[in-house]
Parts: C-alpha cells; sequence; structure tokens
C-alpha cells in the first residue's frame, strides 16, 4: 500500500508541480498585498497632516468630480476609521477603479485599484493569466488548470502524509526532525517530507477553501456539508467596496476579466455641456456617515453608495469574519436610514461565505495567521523545488549505479 501511495505522490506531482509551485507562491505574495502596496506607494495612502476638521463629503465628491472625463462618474465613497488614512472614492469605469482623496484638504492622491503588478499576480493565482469577458461561451481554461492542479495538490499532500507516517511510532521523533548537519540531500529530503508535513494542515485548508472558486459542483458540495444552498455559478464574495484585503480583493470567483485601470486625463467633451458625475444621493452620504458613525460599534470603515452603506466590523468585533459587516438601507431622497440589517442576525449563507474567504486568506486571526499563512504558502512553493531535486538525484544515482554493475 505505502509503494502504491509513493507512486501517486511521485506521478502527480511531476506534471503538476510547476503549476502548484506558481499557485503558492502568487497565493504568499498576495497576503500581504495591501500592506506591500502600502509600503511602495505611502503618499498615496496617508495624508499629508491630520486636522481637526474634515472637508464636507459633497465638496470632496464635487473636487474629484472635476477632474473626471464625461464618460465616468463617482458611484460611491469609502471612509476609513484610521484618521491617517484617505477617503475612497468609486468610479463607475474602469471595473474596480478608484480615487484616493485626502479629506482635509480635498488632494486626488492617487488610484485605489490594483497595482500592474499584483494584477498579474492576482491573474496567475486564479487563472495562470488567462482571462475572459462577460458573456463568452466555453470553456475557461485557467481557472480549470488552477482548480486541478489545487485539487491533486490535496491529494498529493494527503499521500505525503501517509508516505511520512513511521512504520512504528517508536520512530515518531525521529520523523518530526530536520536534520541539518548530514549533507544538502538529506537537508532538502527533511525540508520537503518534516517541513512538508508541519505546512500540510495550512495548505490542505487553503487548498480546500480555494477550490470554491474553481468548480461549482465542488463549491455546492462544500457549501453543503455547512447546511448552504448554492447555486449553479454562485460563489464566495469578494470583499465589500473599497476594502482591499487578501487575495479576492479584485475579483468574485465568478469574474472572468481582469480589472482595468482608472481613468487619468482624458478629454472632457464641449464647455458647458459636461454629463452629471455622482447620483444625486451623494448629498445625502454625509448625513447618513455621521448617523451610523455615531452608533456605539467600532466598525473599521464605512462604504456609502446610492441607496446603501455597508459598515464593516473587522475580525475583532466578529471572532474572525474579516467580510463582516452591517447594511444600512437608507431613502435617496431625505438621506434618512429605512432598514438594518445587521450581521449577527445574518443567515447562515451569509456569513459563512464571508468565513470561507477569511479562512483561505488566513486573515481570521489577524496578523499572526497571516504571516502563518504566507510562511506556509512560500513553503508550498518550494515542495515542488525539492521535490524534483530529489527525483533528479535519484535517477542520477540509480542511472551511475547501472553503469557501475554493467562495468564490473
Amino acid at each position: 500500500m505505502r509503494k502504491l501511495f509513493k507512486r501517486l505522490h511521485l506521478w502527480l506531482s511531476l506534471p503538476f508541480g510547476l503549476i502548484i509551485l506558481t499557485t503558492c507562491l502568487t497565493g504568499a505574495l498576495l497576503v500581504f498585498e495591501q500592506e506591500l502596496t502600502q509600503l511602495a506607494f505611502p503618499s498615496r495612502y496617508t495624508v499629508r497632516q491630520v486636522r481637526a476638521e474634515k472637508l464636507p463629503l459633497q465638496t470632496l465628491v464635487d473636487r474629484a468630480a472635476m477632474t473626471l472625463p464625461d464618460s465616468v462618474s463617482i458611484t460611491g465613497v469609502t471612509i476609513p476609521s484610521d484618521p491617517k488614512r484617505p477617503y475612497t472614492l468609486g468610479l463607475s469605469k474602469p471595473r474596480k477603479a478608484g480615487l484616493l482623496i485626502d479629506p482635509y484638504t480635498g488632494e486626488i492622491k492617487g488610484r485605489s485599484d490594483r497595482t500592474p503588478f499584483y494584477s498579474v499576480v492576482f491573474r496567475l493565482h486564479r487563472w495562470l493569466l488567462d482571462s475572459m469577458t462577460p458573456g463568452d461561451e466555453g470553456i475557461f481554461w485557467g481557472r480549470v488548470i488552477v482548480g486541478t492542479s489545487t485539487l491533486l495538490f490535496v491529494l498529493i499532500l494527503l499521500t505525503g502524509l501517509v508516505i511520512w507516517w513511521p512504520r512504528r511510532l517508536k520512530g515518531l521523533g525521529a520523523r518530526l526532525r530536520i536534520a541539518l548537519r548530514h549533507g544538502r540531500y538529506r537537508l532538502l529530503y527533511d525540508l520537503h517530507a518534516v517541513g512538508g508535513m508541519y505546512a500540510s494542515l495550512l495548505l490542505l485548508t487553503m487548498a480546500l477553501t480555494g477550490l470554491t472558486w474553481s468548480f461549482d459542483w465542488y463549491r455546492s458540495g462544500f457549501y453543503g456539508l455547512f447546511g448552504v444552498t448554492m447555486e449553479q455559478g454562485h460563489g464566495a464574495p469578494a470583499p465589500a467596496k473599497g476594502k482591499p484585503e487578501g487575495h479576492n480583493v479584485q475579483g468574485t470567483p465568478g469574474d472572468k476579466r481582469p480589472e482595468g485601470n482608472a481613468p487619468r486625463g482624458e478629454g472632457r467633451g464641449q464647455e458647458g455641456k459636461q454629463k452629471p458625475k455622482v447620483p444625486k444621493t451623494y448629498r445625502h452620504w454625509e448625513q447618513v456617515y455621521r448617523t451610523i458613525a455615531s452608533r456605539p460599534i467600532a466598525y473599521s470603515e464605512i462604504s456609502l453608495s446610492k441607496e446603501e452603506a455597508r459598515a464593516s466590523l473587522g475580525t475583532a468585533n466578529t471572532l474572525g469574519n474579516s467580510l463582516a459587516s452591517d447594511t444600512y438601507t437608507f431613502d435617496p431622497e431625505t438621506g434618512a436610514i429605512t432598514e438594518v440589517k445587521l450581521y449577527r442576525e445574518a443567515k447562515r449563507d451569509k456569513t459563512i461565505r464571508g468565513w470561507i474567504y477569511t479562512i483561505h486568506v488566513g486573515a481570521w486571526g489577524g496578523f499572526v495567521t497571516r504571516l502563518l499563512t504566507f510562511l506556509a504558502a512560500l513553503f508550498g512553493a518550494s515542495l515542488p523545488l525539492t521535490g524534483y531535486y530529489l527525483f533528479i538525484k535519484r535517477k542520477l544515482a540509480q542511472r551511475r549505479s547501472r553503469v557501475k554493475r554493467t562495468q564490473s
């Protein structure tokens, strides 16, 4: 039986190892996308000076609208609780585009959409750079290949654990240690076998949750385990608008095209014939925001759109669900709150989706679990490399052995 598992482990790993490497490496990079992006563009994501008063939302939106082409309008605003962070203004197009604006001065600080580097990383992680536009027919091969390799990665990890497990419990202690002074081959062998065992739980968790973005049949079965019925073609949700956290930030499982870039300096048309840049309801955003912010709940950010506001609770208030939020519906004519949907009262299908995403990206326990997820994904990317090395060395040793036998 052990020989069968060894063969399965080997012959599944050889053809799919490079795809698994790519998925794990890009996944590791996406764990800290927000922090790395802010580190690369510090002036874009911080305000120059925190002042006593912020400009009214209507003033900020009007100033931003004047910089946009006629074909683009402002669809929403996200206001963080951190006074050192700029506001994010959502744009009607391209998809996922937005502007960062200083709430104290009205200065446009830059774009909020995903950087070109991380756009490539994200597309590699999800689709191997394959892309389709909504409405296209046919098989989405990038997603199928990534999903198939992830599914086989689960089998590779499970067979690896069977191979690692000692024949006798007496030898378990030796199987838990990595030899550092017995040569390169032994070190890489232990890193592959023992290190893979230590990382297997997190890798299996990421793989099993990640498969919900690849196959409808798997998604339906997976959510069914938690008593949630998923309609065909529906998947786990992306974070709320304006909340760039984790590696599914810019798209949902059903997305079939990459993000675009925010507009920059397009023509404005004839003088005096500018089209409306924002919906009329933006004039009530200030009122709605103040009403929600006055509640005795520590929201991490509040996102306002045409007739709805989402107030993000953060992991601290929800035992780990990073997508948890309270939803407020308001009258677009008066700005009065007409309905409140609290996260704690949400149905299971609403909460479990957020949990699946949060567990996949490792955000459920804050920085510590995200760091562990990053290290596990990075180590997962090393497993194919060490595996290929061990395979080649073993084949070369067998060839040398055969040559010696023929010569003697």
